[in-house]
Formats: C-alpha cells, structure tokens, sequence
C-alpha cells in the first residue's frame, strides 16, 4: 500500500534536485571561477556528507539496531553497513559534488543560449530509458556501491543536472514556458496514475523489475524516465505558478532547509523506535511518523543554521 501511495514521488523526486542544483550551476560557476566554485562545493557538500558518512548515520543504524533486537557494538554498524561508508540521505550531494567539479573542470558553455523545447525533453527522456536500462544490466535498482553511489541512478541524475544547466541560460529558473509546463503536466499525472496499479497488479512480483535482460526492466526504467523528466519540470513550474509567497515563516524554512535534509535520516529512526510500542497499524504510524518527522527536521534545521556554526556548512 505504501508502495502505491509514496511510490511515484520516490522515482522523480530525486531527478528534481538535481534539475534544481543545475539550475543554479552555471551562473554561480562564473560568478565564482572554477577553483572558489569547486572549493565552496567541497566545504558546501563534501563536509556534511563526511560527516553523515563518520558521526551521524552510523550512531542512528546503531539505534535501529538495538531496537529490532541485534545485540551489536557501535563499531560493528559502522564497519559492516551495506554499502560500505553508506551515508544515510546524503548521498544526494556526495553525487552532486562529483558532477558540479566535473561541470567547473569540463564543461563547456554554449556562446549563444540554447533554447530547451519539448522536442528536447522528449529526447532526454529516451535517453533516461536507454541509459537506465544499459547501466541496470550491471548495476540493479536499489544495488548498493561502496560509498553508496547509486550509480543506477546516474542516467537520470545527470540527465536532469544537464537539463538544469541548459535550462538555466534558456530562463528555465524564471519560468518554465505554459506549453511545456502544460505537456509535462498531462505526461507527469499519466505516469502518476499508472505507477499505483502497476505496484498492486504485480505485487510479490518486483524481482525483474530492478534490472536485467528483460522487457520488465524496460518498463520500469520507462516509467521512471517519463516521470523525472515531464515531473520535474511539472513541479517546477507548479512551484514558480504557485509557490511564491515571502514573508519571515517562508525564509526561516528555507534557510533551513538543506540542514532539515541533514538530519532527517536519524530523526526518523528516532522517531520510528519511539513510535515502536503505540499499538497503531504500521501504514497508520508511517503517516504520523512522517508529519511529525518533517515538522521535527525544518524545526531542528532552523536552530542549527540561526543558532550555531553549523550554518556555514548547511
């Protein structure tokens, strides 16, 4: 059921973010020069990943250990986690620290703007199912890497970092254009609609669907390539349509917000145990878990960044 319901967020979220960071890539590149932009990103998201990585997701798998009953030391957690160095939520920016120096050492920007049409987005997206599906030959969905790469992940993930950074010198951050938003609306709530009853019709049958030689995996990455591509820059456009307001409560949560992402792995395994003995349906404490786990995170990363040092690195 969480399956059917969470599903289609977790197969594009992560593609926004990325269209998001390259959005803001290449202006921030020339304003900086290659060494201060690959230097900021090193202190920006190279620390806090190393610091998730050593001191504070291995204390929480620890915590989620001794709850389910393994009678394990703090050592053992942080030397047999699957994958090795496995970072919690922040992966996310130790993949971006990799492809923002790559973008500052090779890329290469066009004299003249280019201008992203839907004609590009489609090519994108059958790019995404020809590199999902190749790269799953080797690397199955949800497999993990030393250093918790997800580099079954990357086709995507450096197909919308790309999309972000050709969008940026096309005004794709001022606003997306009412055709494409329109197109990548109908295309997104499609794709949406049809995740739920592929999860329930095939339930207890996910084994071919991660990678592999065979027309399931294809599926798979089909849908997931429509969906972070024509969601992503739905949800753009959705947030520049509707998402505007400014006022102090609004600034507060975004400044803490990278700091929310920070944290929200160990708040939600200390949540999750605490929540352990209420005598709830597990689906019904998954919903309360997550609304006070958000509330918990933006609270908590709003007093890290206004009310210590932590701010300068989050």
């Amino acid at each position: 059921m969480l399956a059917a319901v969470l599903g289609p967020s977790g197969l594009f979220l992560m593609g926004t973010f990325y269209l998001l960071s390259g959005l803001f890539t290449p202006e921030s590149l020339a304003r900086k020069g290659a060494r201060r932009f690959v230097r900021d990103r090193l202190v920006r998201l190279g620390i806090p990943f190393a610091l998730s990585a050593l001191l504070v997701w291995p204390p929480a798998l620890w915590v989620a250990y001794r709850a389910a009953g393994h009678d394990v030391t703090p050592w053992w957690v942080f030397t047999h986690r699957d994958p090795l160095l496995d970072s919690g939520s922040l992966w996310f920016v130790e993949i971006l620290l990799l492809f923002s120096a790559a973008y500052a050492l090779f890329g290469r920007p066009r004299a003249t703007p280019a201008v992203l049409t839907g004609g590009h987005l489609v090519a994108v997206t059958a790019g995404v199912v020809a590199g999902t599906f190749v790269v799953r030959l080797w690397f199955p969905a949800r497999s993990g890497q030393v250093g918790d790469l997800h580099v079954w992940w990357w086709s995507q993930l450096i197909a919308m970092f790309g999309v972000g950074i050709v969008g940026a010198r096309s005004g794709l951050a001022e606003r997306v254009p009412d055709r494409m938003w329109r197109g990548s609306r109908v295309v997104a709530a499609l794709a949406v609609l049809s995740v739920p009853v592929v999860a329930v019709a095939l339930a207890g049958q996910a084994g071919p669907f991660p990678g592999g030689w065979r027309w399931q995996a294809l599926l798979f990455a089909v849908v997931e390539a429509v969906l972070v591509v024509g969601g992503s820059v739905w949800l753009l456009g959705l947030a520049q349509r509707r998402l505007t307001r400014d006022g102090p409560p609004a600034v507060a949560l975004s400044r803490g917000a990278f700091a929310a992402f920070f944290i929200q792995g160990p708040v939600l395994v200390v949540l999750a145990v605490a929540a352990r003995p209420l005598p709830f349906p597990a689906e019904a404490k998954a919903f309360l878990l997550a609304a006070v786990a958000i509330a918990g995170s933006f609270g908590a990363g709003r007093l890290l960044t206004a009310r210590t040092r932590v701010g300068r690195f989050l």
